[in-house]
């Protein structure tokens, strides 16, 4: 069978193409990348021009170059299969077939289109339907609006915005719809945003998500009666945010009722293609329109939106944009048509069951999680799952530690919400770093706040997720859990530590996820402000650095590069063991120990200062001293010369030291006199921290024991600790069982021989000691 030789080049060149732009594995010498590096810069267009070979190359090194060296995390593309090819055969073929005569074009496209309507349609039961494929994924609904205007407004063709003002169209979107969508449409259309109604979420009864219908029948009565259209309802099959369905049963009523336009859009539209399929998502079969994002659901790169719809004046549809009589425009199918052909329709349905299956996977194991909510529409059937760190009040006050029990008790804090989205920000963070496959990322809601998403509708095809990485991600998130309820738990204690602590402000700051904010005050001596603040700000730098050289598990830094508080130290999340009162202690000792010095150091510095200035005054003196002994003429060239040769002048040897200790200068001759310089007084010691505390073998800093450790004894309280710290009070002492080292063993018998001396004489002399004169004797050499 014949093939045509420019498809087989065409089909040859983008493997060769993909397997070069793919491979970013192998290794390029440094010449070559710094040649390539010089390339980006944008110059003159080369005359001669370049091979596919070197352009294609360039493309490469724009892609993998310079990004992943400057960034410590490697990014991830997207995962390209043979699919992905198909799709990007498709934008080369549609370039291809373009240049055919037109006759021949228009039966290509016809027939792509006709196909890949056809089989959409069945596969998401949407029967009866057109289709319009698009780049851009609200684009679709604009068309939609401009054929419900069209439809609605018999003379908007010819007389146009004279007939909306005089009835108003209004377009009535739910509030969880996607940020800016309601602007985007007003703009696009030409209407002033008083046609855009945003319908709240219901606040009493069923799910915060939905629409709240009974609030939406009254907005829509009150519309009718003030003389407005109402147009067209955006309703959602799947939020952005939490992934839950609106009622489209009885939307689909209320829209009958009131002539308007139900359009529906949302990721739960994939599970049409399942063999089950909820009541509440099969609704949206029954709707006007719909939106379906096919290549986030099946992992496809540059394939095209399709909104199918169905109207029976396909002269409204070509006025709308809806279709083109042009047969270039049909050609946006051609990588669908391809990409579907490829799959089948077996390998459509089993990715998309493949993502509901992750999702449920984690949903299960999410449920057997302690201080972990979630919030899912169906707990049997949930495409998309939002959970968020959250832990009761009574529950942190009965797992709390005993050291943290307070008279200071405040049951609920009214920044509660606010620490909570921190955390759960920084828990949606952390486990999209540790599990990048997992796709999972942080979504705001208006009622839960700050939480995780794990869609893998949007993100297993592309990501390649697989159960193995769902079971990573829980087990991330069973290691993270311990981390926030202790961080959440001795907050309150480290507040109250640092404000108990002199020299330590606290510093209160909800965005930051970790332990706390703490400040160490530099007490000013009448400085100016500026020099106080770079003071404190040189303080709390060193005292950043000293923290960091402690071999400890916790994080210290100078907190978020925007937004934070300056010249702050701020600590990151910590563990149940950690001992709050010794890391506040350690911070205020060391700050106070760096202020110490940094005074110690300006007071010298302004000691040698002073010392400098007497020394130059009294050698001036000494200067001028000397020309009076030596006289006048000794001081002119040639006849002091002759004068000295004659004469010599014995002139004494006069200089000064300056002792740092004493801060004064003194004489030299007592160094020429005895050859040596002498020592002066002792310096005083530095001044240093008495933070030394006895620890168990392999505890480190900030650590204390718990209850469950072999450190406490069942019949005794007192930790090994406080039995390490009377050991070093008591002077030493063996049992009588004990062993004895060598030394020991020579310091015992010289003490029995003393002993015995001492014994001997005083049995000798009975009138020079008596015994108890010998046990003290004992005594005495014993402790020598």
């Amino acid at each position: 069978k014949m093939v045509d030789p420019t498809l087989a080049e065409m089909g040859k060149n983008l493997n060769e193409a993909m397997k070069m732009l793919e491979d970013n594995q192998r290794k390029v010498e440094e010449e070559n990348e710094k040649k390539y590096a010089r390339k980006d810069i944008p110059g003159p267009l080369q005359g001669s021009g370049q091979d596919m070979v070197s352009i294609l190359q360039l493309v490469q090194n724009l892609m993998h170059g310079e990004e992943e060296e400057e960034t410590s995390q490697a990014y991830r593309l997207q995962n390209v299969g043979e699919q992905g090819h198909m799709a990007l055969l498709g934008h080369s073929l549609a370039a291809y077939i373009s240049v055919l005569d037109r006759e021949r074009l228009r039966k290509l496209t016809t027939r792509i289109l006709s196909d890949t309507t056809l089989w959409l349609c069945r596969l998401f039961r949407y029967e009866n339907g057109s289709a319009y494929y698009h780049e851009d994924d609200r684009e679709g609904l604009l068309k939609i609006c401009r054929l419900v205007i069209h439809t609605r407004y018999e003379d908007y063709t010819v007389e146009g915005f004279n007939v909306l003002y005089a009835k108003q169209p209004v377009i009535y979107i739910s509030s969880a719809a996607r940020t800016g969508l309601g602007q985007a449409l007003c703009n696009q259309l030409g209407l002033p945003l008083s046609c855009m109604c945003r319908v709240p979420c219901n606040t009493m009864f069923g799910s915060q998500h939905q629409m709240d219908v009974a609030l939406l029948d009254r907005v829509i009565k009150d519309d009718v009666e003030s003389g407005k259209l109402p147009l067209l309802l955006v309703a959602n099959a799947g939020t952005p945010g939490a992934g839950h369905t609106d009622k489209l049963g009885r939307l689909k009523e209320l829209c009958e009722q009131y002539n308007m336009w139900l359009h529906v859009e949302g990721v739960n539209l994939a599970t049409l293609a399942l063999g089950y399929v909820s009541s509440s998502v099969l609704a949206a079969t029954k709707c006007d329109s719909m939106t379906l994002t096919l290549g986030s659901w099946l992992g496809l790169p540059a394939v095209p939106a399709v909104t199918l719809y169905r109207h029976e004046d396909p002269s409204l549809s070509l006025a709308a944009g809806l279709t083109s009589s042009q047969p270039v425009e049909k050609l946006r199918a051609l990588p669908l048509w391809l990409s579907l052909q490829y799959l089948g329709h077996d390998g459509i349905v089993e990715r998309i069951k493949h993502a509901s299956q992750l999702s449920q996977r984690l949903l299960e194991n999410l449920k057997n999680l302690d201080f972990i909510k979630t919030s899912v529409e169906d707990e049997l059937s949930s495409p998309v799952v939002v959970f968020k760190f959250f832990q009761e009040y009574s529950n942190r006050d009965q797992t709390s530690h005993a050291a943290q029990a307070s008279p200071i008790q405040h049951p609920i804090i009214s920044n509660e919400r606010h620490i909570y989205d921190t955390f759960n920000q920084w828990l949606g963070e952390q486990l999209g770093q540790l599990v990048p496959a997992s796709g999972v990322d942080v979504v705001e809601l208006e009622d839960e706040g700050t939480c995780v998403r794990f869609s893998p509708l949007m993100t297993s095809a592309v990501l390649g997720s697989e159960i193995q990485d769902v079971d990573q991600l829980v087990d991330c998130l069973k290691m993270k859990i311990p981390v926030l309820t202790s961080t959440l738990q001795l907050r309150e204690e480290f507040e109250q530590e640092v404000r108990r602590t002199v020299g330590l402000l606290y510093i209160e700051d909800l965005s930051w996820p970790g332990l706390g904010v703490v400040r160490y005050n530099y007490h000013s001596d009448g400085k100016n402000d500026e020099k106080q603040e770079k003071e404190l700000e040189k303080i709390n730098t060193e005292l950043l650095k000293k923290l960091n050289e402690l071999e400890s598990d916790l994080t210290f830094s100078l907190g978020p590069e925007f937004g934070g508080q300056k010249n702050c130290v701020y600590i990151g999340m910590v563990t149940e063991d950690l001992d709050v009162s010794e890391l506040v202690e350690t911070i205020a000792a060391t700050g106070r120990e760096i202020e110490e010095n940094s005074r110690l150091l300006e007071n010298m510095t302004e000691v040698v200062r002073k010392g400098i200035q007497e020394a130059q005054l009294q050698l001036q003196k000494a200067n001028e001293e000397r020309l009076l002994e030596e006289g006048l003429l000794r001081q002119i060239p040639v006849v002091g010369s002759v004068l000295n040769w004659f004469s010599p002048f014995q002139a004494s040897s006069k200089g000064r030291t300056f002792n740092l200790t004493a801060g004064s200068l003194q004489s030299t001759e007592s160094t020429y006199v005895s050859k040596a310089q002498g020592t002066g007084a002792t310096p005083p010691p530095t001044p240093t921290s008495s933070l030394a505390k006895q620890r168990l073998p392999g505890q480190k800093i900030f650590k204390r024991s718990l209850r469950s450790s072999d450190a406490f004894s069942e019949t005794s309280s007192v930790s090994h600790c406080d039995d390490l710290e009377k050991m070093d009070q008591r002077p030493p002492a063996l049992s009588p069982g004990q062993e004895q080292g060598p030394f020991e063993t020579e310091k015992t018998e010289e003490q029995k021989e003393v002993a015995q001396a001492t014994k001997t004489d005083a049995e000798d002399v009975p009138s020079e000691k008596s015994p108890n004169d010998c046990m003290k004797v004992e005594e005495q050499e014993s402790q020598r």
